[in-house]
């Protein structure tokens, strides 16, 4: 009796210390159409590990396809104005644009990368920070089945209220892997996303196709914590968003709702009743099922 007691309080313990750091882990490699040869390493990396496509880079289509083919959830990467002086993208979308034209570099970004599911920011401080910017970029996208994940490159982004009143559903982004490329750096980026996802329940990283990004990933991806789940973007959009709350699915117009997505099943009603399970056939399923699990066998191998 004793020894079950110890098995009891152990396997508490565990659960209980499972529970504390578990999360689930997004990692989004951005600017991905330009360089083939470090982006193809990307794609041999696990399937959910996600890209984000600049619409106007030469190799857009291509690596759009090839990623969607391999597993790998494809996000549209665009661009958006900053509020420094740099060179920006052909398109890059700017506060003053009219609604028509945001809607036009929308339609031609969605048709340049395939497969896409959702969309974020390239740069874009000055185009995020700005509400009535931001509105126009929801408008657009309500009209196509993508999420919006904020890159975050400036606090006080407009995206979360912009998105109020349309469809489209926003995640935000926790850590940046690569604003410096060194590999120290980037390390200590990683482990820092790790941590978040611990403590959070989740968190959201972006990298670049950077030599030194992929050299990190490849090395520390398959040292991830055992209760770490690594997930797509999408797999996210139920979780509750950080410094702010998720964005409602509210109807177009009063007179006409927004159908749900999702139609529960009516019940399933058995023909006959169904012959009851003799409850030491049932105890006999559970214990074998609680045998073979590793943290079962991890607390028998303390005895």
């Amino acid at each position: 009796m004793l020894q079950l007691r110890k098995i009891s309080v152990l396997l508490s313990s565990l659960l209980l210390s499972y529970a504390a750091h578990a999360g689930k882990l997004a990692i989004v490699i951005d600017d991905v159409g330009y360089r083939p040869a470090e982006e193809n390493k990307v794609l041999q990396m696990p399937q959910a590990i996600s890209v984000a496509v600049l619409p106007n880079a030469p190799h857009a289509h291509e690596m759009a396809t090839k990623a969607h083919q391999s597993g790998h959830e494809v996000l549209i990467h665009l661009p958006m104005a900053p509020l420094s002086q740099q060179p920006l993208e052909k398109d890059t979308l700017t506060p003053e644009m009219s609604s028509e034209e945001v809607a036009r570099i929308m339609r031609n970004a969605v048709n340049n990368v395939p497969y896409a599911v959702g969309l974020n920011n390239h740069m874009g401080s000055r185009m995020t920070s700005s509400l009535p910017g931001m509105q126009k970029v929801m408008q657009a996208l309500n009209h196509y089945n993508l999420y919006f994940l904020d890159s975050m490159t400036i606090a006080n982004s407009q995206a979360v209220p912009a998105a109020q009143g349309t469809q489209v559903e926003v995640l935000k982004r926790r850590v940046f892997l690569d604003d410096s490329q060194d590999v120290n750096a980037i390390r200590q980026q990683f482990s820092r996303a790790v941590k978040l996802a611990q403590r959070d329940g989740y968190a959201i990283a972006i990298g670049h196709p950077h030599p030194n990004t992929v050299r990190v990933l490849q090395q520390m991806l398959p040292t991830l914590p055992a209760e770490i789940t690594l997930v797509r973007p999408s797999q996210l959009l139920n979780e509750p968003l950080h410094n702010g709350t998720r964005t409602p699915v509210k109807p177009v117009s009063p007179t006409k709702p927004v159908s749900p997505r999702f139609q529960p099943p009516g019940l399933c009603k058995p023909k006959r009743p169904l012959t009851p399970v003799p409850a030491t056939h049932a105890l006999e399923v559970v214990g074998e099922s609680v045998s073979q699990s590793p943290m079962f066998k991890q607390v028998k191998s303390l005895f």
